[in-house]
């Protein structure tokens, strides 16, 4: 009813590849973003500051780390090392009068650069060989960052993070940082729905069917899971800078440390490998959710006069929260991203017969 195919036709392969051909899709895309742009005049600030902006950050970095698990099909366990090189490299170039923009593409760049000199030994290996080297890669980088002084300030330090600024101008206003975030994660959403159809994104997807495939038809596997390593780095370091000077004002060892590449894997894997709006979902299941199922027991608790102690409160919704990670996997291997297709799919053919076989 909603997807309606009839009535289009393609007359050239410029409107055959349009990002979104179906009209209904087009107008969900504009009312998105309609109201992405009044958020500010929508929202309290306190969910402006405290969901909103912090969900757009961690989507952009759990849409850099997919364009190495679900599109180059490689392993990455560091990817929160990445965002810390990003983020502390940013802060050191702007404390140094360097203009927002530039220090913030510097971060990225650093990201990448380090990115890819691990990536040079790391990708002599595969699988879980793979894996433990990007480990490997987050525990050295865990220990330079809080052993260096001249990048950290030392183990239990605090790096103040200088105002954000474009063109000169400081951003203060919660409205005003929301919207740098906004832009990033529009970009990095755009960049990744154009990966999908471009011969980057078609060499990506053939290395990691079957890299020696690949290589057969020309394809040089090495040459592109290098260059989804450089830009999945440069990605992930500016969304550690984002981060920092977009939510945290601050920035610690902690911030960065293995438990934050895992939620990150989680994000990506829980949205759905290779899905881009899978991220959107993945990070705001990782993210968000727990907050809500706490205040949702304590209000089930108070509500039903059930008197539940601190400690139990505590950790009963980290259980549910657990088990509703293995429900929706359980559902759909593949994550939400292939739930949300599975609806379209079917919405795309109902109310007919032939919807149900």
């Amino acid at each position: 009813m909603f997807y309606r195919q009839a009535g289009i036709f393609h007359t050239n392969y410029a409107a055959d590849r349009t990002l979104f051909p179906i009209p209904f899709e087009r107008w969900a895309v504009v009312a998105l973003l309609l109201f992405a742009v009044a958020a500010p005049w929508l929202l309290s600030s306190l969910q402006l500051t405290s969901y909103v902006r912090p969900w757009l950050i961690w989507t952009a970095a759990a849409l850099g780390l997919n364009l190495i698990l679900g599109w180059a099909g490689q392993f990455h366990f560091g990817y929160a090392a990445i965002m810390g090189i990003g983020a502390y490299a940013s802060v050191h170039a702007a404390r140094r009068g360097v203009p927002w923009e530039i220090a913030v593409i510097l971060g990225g760049a650093a990201a990448a650069a380090i990115g890819s000199v691990f990536a040079f030994a790391a990708l002599r290996v595969k699988g879980l060989y793979l894996a433990l080297s990007t480990l490997a890669m987050q525990f050295i980088m865990d220990w330079v960052i809080s052993h260096v002084p001249a990048i950290s300030g030392g183990v239990s330090a605090t790096l103040q993070a200088p105002a954000m600024k474009l063109l000169g101008q400081a951003i203060t206003s919660d409205a005003g940082k929301y919207y740098v975030v906004l832009a990033w994660t529009l970009f990095v959403t755009l960049f990744m729905l154009n990966l999908r159809r471009s011969a980057l994104g078609r060499a990506l997807v053939a290395v990691r069917e079957k890299d020696f495939a690949a290589a057969v038809i020309g394809v040089q596997s090495f040459y592109y899971k290098l260059v989804a390593f450089a830009a999945s780095a440069f990605i992930g370091g500016v969304s550690g800078s984002m981060l920092i000077f977009g939510f945290y004002q601050a920035v610690t060892p902690e911030q960065f440390a293995v438990n934050v590449s895992i939620e990150l894997l989680a994000m990506v894997i829980v949205g759905g490998l290779g899905s881009i709006i899978g991220s959107y979902f993945g990070a705001a299941f990782i993210l968000l959710l727990p907050g809500q199922m706490n205040a949702f027991i304590a209000w089930l608790a108070q509500l039903m006069g059930i008197n539940i102690g601190v400690e139990a409160l505590a950790h009963i919704p980290h259980m549910v929260y657990g088990a509703t990670i293995i429900i929706v996997l359980l559902i759909e291997p593949m994550g939400l991203g292939k739930l949300y297709g599975n609806v379209r799919s079917y919405l795309m053919l109902w109310p007919f017969g032939y919807a149900k076989k």
